[in-house]
C-alpha cells in the first residue's frame, strides 16, 4: 500500500516442530528505519507472537510514506532478527513512471537447489509476485541427501495431512539461505496454487488420483486444507488475519501503483469446480474442457469482483497474477506416444474451463480494459503468448498477452521440451515463445509505454549457486495488441 506494509517473522525454537516453543505468548519488538542502519527509526511497536499461530508474527505498519525504500527487524529477548528492506507503493493517484517486478512460482525443494533466487536477490526491483506451489506436499525422496523433506506424521501417503505435517514443511523451505536472501530484499505479494495444500485438489475435491488411503472425502478434505490453509499464513507477510481451523481464507485482493499497474491477485483453487471427465493427472479431450460450461477456476464471487475491477480500472496496465495458464494449449497426446494425434489438452489450467475463459477474454475486449497482461505459472516452462477470444483466428487482434514463469526448480520432463518447441508452430501459433529446459524467473520492467519481460534461467539448480542469464526477452507496447520480441 502507499502508506504501509506487512512485516513477517516466526519464532522456532526448533523449526520442524512448533510445540517446542511452548504455550505462551511472546513479546516480539519490531522497527522500521528510513536507512539500512537505523539511525532514523519512523515506526516502532511491539506485537505478540502466538502458539496458536505457531508464534508467527504480522505487522501492518501504518503512517508511512508512500514510494519509500524501507529497512526493518524483529528483537525479542536477546535475539535480534537479521534486517529486511521492503518498500510502499506509489500514491494511489501518482504517475509513476516505472514498476520493476520479479515474478517466480514451483520451487520443489527435492528437486535442486535455488541459485534463482540467488539470482533474484541481486535484482533491482520495487517487489516480488510469488504465484503459488511455494511448497510441495510429497514424501522424503531427493538425489541430494541436503534436501530430503520433512517426514509427515503419516508416511507413505506422499502428501500432507495435519497442521505440524504443514507447519514443519513451510518451515524447511524457509531454511533455505538463499530464499531467505531474497524475501529480505523486496516486499512480496503471495498468492497459492495446489501443491500448498495438495496436487490438482479443486475447492474441496480430492485429487483425481488418489485412492485406497489416500482419497478424502470432502470432510476430510475440508480438515486438511483448514491445516494447510493456516501453515501458508503463518508463513507468509499477509495482511488478512486467518481463523485457526477454518477451511476459508480470502486471498483474492488487489494493489494499485500510481495509475500505472493494478494487480488483480486472484485464487483459482479455493473456489473452483472439478476438473472435467475425471481423467488421470487431469489431461484429456480437448472437448472436455469446451463444454464445461458450469465450470469455474474463480467462483461466482471472486469473477465478478475482479469484472468489476478490470471495468473500473483507471490504470494503463491491468494485470491478472494467478496461477494456470490461460492460453488455449493443445499437446501432442503424450499418453500414448505411438499416438500423438489428436492433441489433448491439460484440464487443471483455464483448457479444462474454456466457457469460462471465453466470458474472461470477452470481458477485456467488450469493456477496453487498458492494457490486459496475465501472469502464470504452475507448468514449469517459460511461455509467452498472445491471447484471443479464438485461438485459431490468427487475424484477430489480440485481447491481451500471457507471461508464464518457468519453475525455480521444478521439474518439466526433458522428453516434452524437443516435441512441443517443434510442435507449437502448427498446435499453437499463439505461442510466440516456448522453453521447457531451463528454471528462474522473469523480470519485469513496466514504464508508461512499454511492458519488457526478460527470462531470467539459471544454469544448474544442481548447485547452490549458478550464472543467471537473459535467455528471452519479449515486450508489449501500450495501446498496441500483441507481443514482439525485444
Amino acid at each position: 500500500l502507499p502508506d504501509a506494509v506487512v512485516l513477517w517473522t516466526r519464532l522456532v525454537a526448533d523449526p520442524f516442530d512448533a510445540a517446542a516453543m511452548g504455550r505462551r505468548d511472546v513479546a516480539v519488538r519490531w522497527e522500521v528505519a528510513a536507512d539500512e542502519r537505523f539511525a532514523t527509526v519512523v515506526r516502532r511497536g511491539t506485537a505478540l507472537a502466538r502458539p496458536e499461530l505457531a508464534h508467527s508474527v504480522h505487522v501492518d505498519v501504518r503512517g508511512l510514506r508512500a514510494d519509500r525504500v524501507y529497512w526493518y527487524r524483529f528483537r525479542t529477548g536477546r535475539f535480534v532478527s537479521p534486517v529486511g528492506r521492503t518498500r510502499t507503493a506509489p500514491e494511489t493517484y501518482s504517475r509513476p513512471n516505472r514498476l520493476r517486478v520479479g515474478v517466480v512460482n514451483c520451487q520443489d525443494f527435492q528437486n535442486g537447489y535455488w541459485p534463482a533466487y540467488v539470482g533474484l536477490a541481486a535484482e533491482d526491483l520495487d517487489v516480488v509476485v510469488h504465484l503459488g506451489d511455494y511448497i510441495y506436499e510429497y514424501d522424503p525422496q531427493s538425489a541430494y541427501p541436503d534436501r530430503r523433506h520433512t517426514a509427515p506424521e503419516t508416511p507413505g501417503l506422499d502428501q500432507l495431512v495435519t497442521l505440524a505435517d504443514y507447519r514443519a514443511r513451510h518451515a524447511q523451505y524457509k531454511t533455505d539461505p538463499a530464499l531467505q536472501r531474497a524475501h529480505a530484499a523486496f516486499p512480496w505479494i503471495v498468492t497459492w496454487d495446489d501443491h500448498e495444500t495438495e496436487n490438482n485438489y479443486a475447492g474441496l475435491v480430492d485429487e483425481i488420483d488418489d485412492t485406497a488411503a489416500r482419497h478424502q472425502d470432502p470432510a476430510a478434505f475440508a480438515r486438511q486444507r483448514a491445516a494447510a490453509y493456516q501453515a501458508y499464513y503463518e508463513h507468509m507477510p499477509l495482511r488478512r488475519a486467518a481463523v485457526p481451523g477454518s477451511p476459508d481464507y480470502r486471498l483474492y485482493r488487489r494493489f494499485e501503483f500510481g495509475d500505472l499497474v493494478r494487480l488483480n491477485v486472484l485464487d483459482t483453487r479455493q473456489y473452483r469446480t472439478d476438473q472435467p471427465g475425471g481423467h488421470p493427472s487431469d489431461f484429456g479431450p480437448i472437448a472436455d474442457g469446451l463444454g464445461n460450461a458450469a465450470g469455474t477456476l474463480t467462483g461466482p464471487e471472486q469473477e465478478r469482483w475482479l469484472a468489476e475491477g478490470l471495468r473500473t480500472t483507471h490504470a494503463r496496465w491491468n494485470v491478472l497474477a494467478q496461477q494456470v495458464m490461460v492460453s488455449q494449449i493443445r499437446f501432442p497426446n503424450f499418453l500414448d506416444p505411438a499416438h500423438p494425434f489428436p492433441p489433448i489438452a491439460n484440464l487443471d489450467q483455464w483448457d479444462g474451463y474454456d466457457p469460462a475463459r471465453t466470458r474472461l477474454l470477452r470481458l477485456l475486449r467488450d469493456a477496453r480494459t487498458p492494457n490486459p497482461v496475465v501472469l502464470a505459472g504452475d507448468i514449469h516452462s517459460t511461455w509467452c503468448s498472445d491471447l484471443r477470444i479464438d485461438r485459431d483466428d490468427l487475424a484477430a487482434a489480440p485481447v491481451a498477452v500471457e507471461f508464464t514463469a518457468t519453475s525455480v526448480s521444478s521439474d518439466f520432463p526433458a522428453a516434452f521440451d524437443g516435441p512441443l518447441k517443434a510442435a507449437n508452430p502448427t498446435l499453437n501459433p499463439h505461442v510466440r515463445y516456448f522453453d521447457g529446459s531451463r528454471r528462474g524467473y522473469l523480470r519485469m520492467t513496466v514504464d508508461r509505454e512499454r511492458w519488457l519481460t526478460d527470462v531470467r534461467t539459471v544454469d544448474s539448480i544442481a548447485t547452490r549457486e549458478s550464472p543467471v542469464r537473459t535467455s528471452a526477452s519479449w515486450a508489449a507496447t501500450a495501446g498496441v495488441p500483441g507481443l514482439t520480441p525485444a
